[in-house]
Order: C-alpha cells, then sequence, then structure tokens
C-alpha cells in the first residue's frame, strides 16, 4: 500500500463543561501521515497544542482496538466517520486527501451530556446495564459447560448480540436518540440463552424502565442505528426487546403493571 502525507484542516468542538456554551476550533494539520489512525492524529495535534502552551483536545479512549467502544466522535456528520462498521481508532487517515476539511464534534444528546471537548458522559448506558443486564447464579464450583445443552442457531444470535461494544453510536445516528438497539442487544443476549431465563420478564421490564428514565427518546424505524453501528448490530434485537417486552406485561405477575403500548419498533 502506498504512503502518502496530507495537509488537513480540522473543525473541532470546544467545550470546557457541560454548562458553557461550546464552539468550533479551526487547526492547519500538516504533514499528516496516511498510515496514521485518527486518533494518532489527533495525538500530533494535542503534542502541538501543549508545546504551545495550549489545552489539549480531550476526547476518549481507551484499547485502541476497536473493542471498548471508547473512541465515540461525530466526524463529517457520521458517527466513527467515513468507513462502515468501524470505529474512530481503526479509522485510517488514508481515508482521506490533501486538502480536505475535517469537523469533529461529540455525541449529540441530552442522555449523553457533554464532559468536556469531545468526551461525554455515557454512564447512562451503564446504568440500564445494572438495571437488569446480569444473570444470578450460585457461587461454588463452575457448572461444567455440556450440561445445558443450548441451540447452535441460538448461541450464535446471542453471540452476535454481544458483539455490541455500548459505544453510543446507534444514539448519536438516531434523530431521536434512541438507545433501543443498544438496549435490545443486551437484552437478546441474555434473553436467547438458557442461563439468561429465570430472570426474564423482570430484565425486559427494569432495562426499558431505566432507558426511559435516562431520557433517551423512542424508535423511529429509521435504522439508522444498524447503519452506523460499528459491529453491525441487527434491529432483529428491537423487535425481539419488543415481543419480549409485552410478553413480559402478558403475564399473571405483571399485570398490576402500567401498559408498554408507547414503546416502537421494527
Amino acid at each position: 500500500m502506498e504512503h502518502y502525507t496530507m495537509n488537513l484542516t480540522l473543525k473541532v468542538w470546544r467545550q470546557k463543561n457541560r454548562q458553557e456554551k461550546g464552539h468550533f476550533e479551526t487547526y492547519d494539520m500538516k504533514d499528516i501521515l496516511s498510515e496514521m489512525s485518527f486518533l494518532e492524529m489527533f495525538d500530533v495535534l494535542n503534542e502541538r497544542l501543549i508545546l504551545e502552551n495550549k489545552e489539549p483536545v480531550v476526547f476518549d479512549q481507551d484499547c485502541r482496538e476497536g473493542i471498548c467502544g471508547a473512541c465515540s466522535m461525530y466526524i463529517d456528520g457520521r458517527a466513527h466517520g467515513p468507513w462502515q462498521k468501524n470505529t474512530v481508532c481503526q479509522l485510517h487517515m488514508r481515508a482521506y486527501k490533501d486538502g480536505d476539511t475535517i469537523v469533529v464534534e461529540p455525541w449529540r444528546s441530552a442522555a449523553f451530556p457533554i464532559i468536556k471537548d469531545l468526551m461525554v458522559d455515557r454512564k447512562a448506558f451503564d446504568r440500564i446495564i445494572e438495571a437488569g443486564g446480569f444473570i444470578s447464579v450460585n457461587t461454588g464450583n463452575a457448572v461444567d459447560a455440556n450440561s445445558t445443552p443450548v441451540d447452535r442457531a441460538k448461541s450464535e444470535e446471542a453471540f452476535d448480540s454481544a458483539t455490541c461494544i455500548g459505544c453510543g453510536a446507534c444514539v448519536a445516528a438516531c434523530p431521536n436518540s434512541s438507545a433501543v438497539l443498544f438496549v435490545g442487544a443486551k437484552i437478546s443476549q441474555l434473553a436467547l440463552l438458557p442461563q439468561g431465563d429465570p430472570e426474564r420478564k423482570a430484565r425486559v421490564i427494569n432495562m426499558v424502565d431505566q432507558m426511559d428514565k435516562e431520557g433517551f427518546g423512542n424508535c423511529g424505524n429509521i435504522y439508522n442505528c444498524e447503519a452506523e453501528c460499528p459491529k453491525g448490530i441487527s434491529v432483529e434485537n428491537i423487535a425481539r426487546m419488543n415481543r419480549e417486552y409485552l410478553g413480559a406485561f402478558s403475564s399473571s405477575e405483571m399485570q398490576t403493571r402500567p401498559n408498554p403500548a408507547k414503546h416502537n419498533g421494527v
């Protein structure tokens, strides 16, 4: 693969905290290597800003391997940038050409308030998981792996759902800032397996209720979430979440709860 250098213009959102008003700042980037990752390019920018005694750009990152979901940025109007099924840390500068202008923003959602610059608070996802994204097991020796038969097709579906890294791209891409793809994937991951069956009804009720409390919007069936998801999580998970949710309310132990008709889905 041919390597080359380029000159770019960066327009980066800067915001001191969630109370203060933000703005774009423009940076001229010279001699950027095509084999750099997008975050490495930001490292170059921040090193320059530090040498100039200026505030570096704050952004979230951890693994830089497309696993943790921390590197959440809105790049030129797309979550995680122009490449399909790709996180920002896996985006390389060869996606751009000499003279390009790149606009970088944080996720835009009331449920993801800005901490500083490009970093947002995604603890809403953590609270949804705490509400029901787990199973209860007895302590002691691990159960033999073959003692609980699992249908292969179901296990593969569960694995596909489990690949969600909780980055929030689905929320950022949705006009309603809906989190149903994330919640649907986490519910499906456990609902498809026998280990998740004992708490199945309570789990979906609690997680969906917590999602609503966090202020995420409803699904509008636009499918932006699936299109921008770096792991290609299917909207089938939303349909499954809705079936699980309605099924939980139809059971006798849930009859005293209000009707869940407000939720949309696939």
